[in-house]
């Protein structure tokens, strides 16, 4: 479903990735792995198209994302895209139904419609019961579930994250990764994930090692 074609990508003088070539395919969690400082995060901001690299091709099926125009990008981006990060970014004046709902918004649906996609997301995450609470009033877990309801919200083609339990206990951690897989089985939903964790890497369905900003 996503292709990367001869990627290189530097800051200056510092070297990043170097003639990156990666597939990545349709309903699979594929975890990127690696040393700090490899370019995994890199790598997933250019596949997120938060990031343009150097050099190369960053297809998704038949789209040449080099094609489009920086508005034409972020059009893509929120209606395609999910992502979940590290620390969940969740607007802290806003409830949890609100915070989900917001890509939708954002994409133009109507206000209705994008909280009844968001309470059937926080039904299957577990935590519909916390739909009016704001992120304050909810636990670690909680909260990182919410950020995943946020990026399924606009049924995407691929949800990127980037060390999403590295935030959570040991318990949390697992609950989290175990809800990857539900949703890649429930929903068919494509993950790419950036992790140190050995037990999420060793869960995925593929599992990608950099070094030195190149695929081993």
């Amino acid at each position: 479903m996503i292709r990367l074609k001869n990627i290189k990508k530097s800051y200056r003088d510092l070297s990043v990735l170097n003639d990156i070539n990666l597939e990545i395919n349709n309903g699979k969690v594929t975890v990127i792995v690696g040393p700090s400082g490899a370019g995994k995060s890199t790598l997933l901001h250019i596949i997120g198209t938060l990031d343009r690299a150097d050099s190369g091709e960053v297809w998704f099926s038949d789209i040449d994302i080099n094609s489009l125009s920086e508005k034409q990008v972020a059009d893509f981006r929120n209606k395609h895209i999910g992502f979940v990060f590290q620390f969940h970014h969740l607007l802290p004046e806003f409830t949890a139904i609100e915070n989900v709902s917001m890509p939708a918004l954002i994409a133009g649906k109507s206000k209705k419609e994008a909280e009844i996609k968001a309470l059937e997301l926080l039904e299957i995450l577990g935590v519909a019961g916390r739909k009016d609470h704001k992120p304050s009033e909810l636990s670690g877990g909680e909260q990182q579930r919410v950020a995943v309801a946020r990026a399924l919200i606009n049924n995407p083609l691929v949800v990127l994250a980037d060390e999403p339990s590295g935030n959570l206990d040991s318990d949390n951690a697992r609950e989290l990764h175990q809800l990857f897989f539900k949703l890649r089985d429930q929903l068919q939903q494509t993950f790419i994930i950036v992790t140190h964790n050995q037990e999420l890497a060793d869960m995925s369905d593929f599992k990608i090692l950099m070094r030195d900003g190149k695929t081993i």
